[in-house]
């Protein structure tokens, strides 16, 4: 697919830009969560950059919004506990005013714990607290489009401890099966969930192994390196069209840029106290900071 879209709210970033941008969006993540003494950093703080480079480089969308999103490549969040970033990336690609992320988890604030749709918030297509239930959305938009001409892709992100929903994996055989070779499925492989490592919870074994025996195609790529997620992205829009969904199995590090956050769950819904804050602010160091 072209990066070359008019959709974008700007004309598509550099990979200098791009870090830029995330270093800018981590240091909403921390900012937010630290202002309410809740929400998930390190799943944030982990995904940060895909997110960037979908929404700032590889996507075409358009932050006006509209529901169906026709024309428009469409990204879902399935694990939603990570909203701190989603809500910073849109605002920043202009789907809302920076200043309303000053608003997360507060009383009558569009920006929930967990995204809402209820609450209008513009790019929110789904909520997604109930974790699991992301793919099956996201393969119902993607044959809605197939159905309609519609040549835009659809993305959807998980996360890896969410892999142990029973629906995922009725959603992994559903895909191959029915030919949804517009979907891009990604999952968040940080090796950390809630109560501990993966492997100690509940060890999700080679997850290549079982989704080429669902009959997806399957990328593997470093979430936390530009230039390694990039390609990898661009390789998955180039293979759609061809009979099979596709499955990027995204390595990050829960916490990724704040050094003290980074490998361990126990920052996945811890809130920075205020010495911890600055510690991160000071890492996440930005040219021209536009701290909301």
């Amino acid at each position: 697919m072209s990066q070359e879209n008019t959709l974008t709210a700007t004309a598509p970033k550099s990979v200098a830009e791009l870090k830029q941008t995330a270093a800018q969006v981590r240091r909403d993540i921390v900012r937010m969560v630290h202002a309410v003494n809740s929400g998930h950093p390190g799943g944030s703080l982990g995904c940060t950059d895909l997110l960037v480079a979908l929404y700032f480089r590889i996507m075409k969308h358009n932050p006006s919004f509209s529901m169906q999103g026709e024309g428009e490549d469409l990204f879902f969040l399935s694990n939603g506990h990570i909203s701190p970033v989603f809500y910073s990336v849109l605002a920043r690609s202009g789907y809302f005013p920076v200043s309303e992320l000053a608003t997360f988890r507060k009383l009558n604030s569009r920006l929930q714990g967990h995204p809402a749709t209820h609450e209008h918030l513009p790019g929110i297509r789904i909520a997604s607290g109930s974790l699991g239930q992301g793919m099956s959305v996201a393969i119902g938009a993607a044959q809605a489009k197939k159905l309609n001409g519609d040549n835009g892709l659809v993305y959807v992100l998980m996360g890896d401890g969410e892999l142990e929903e029973g629906q995922v994996w009725e959603a992994a055989m559903y895909a191959p099966h029915h030919k949804v070779d517009n979907l891009i499925g990604i999952v968040d492989r940080n090796g950390q969930q809630i109560d501990g490592s993966t492997e100690e919870i509940m060890d999700l074994g080679n997850l290549r192994a079982k989704f080429e025996a669902f009959g997806w195609r399957v990328l593997e790529t470093d979430g936390n390196d530009f230039d390694q997620l990039i390609p990898t992205l661009e390789e998955a829009g180039k293979l759609s069209g061809q009979g099979q969904p596709t499955m990027i199995l995204m390595d990050t590090q829960m916490g990724f840029g704040v050094d003290y956050m980074m490998g361990t769950h126990k920052w996945h819904g811890t809130a920075p106290n205020d010495e911890q804050l600055e510690k991160a602010l000071q890492q996440l160091l930005v040219e021209q900071a536009s701290d909301y």
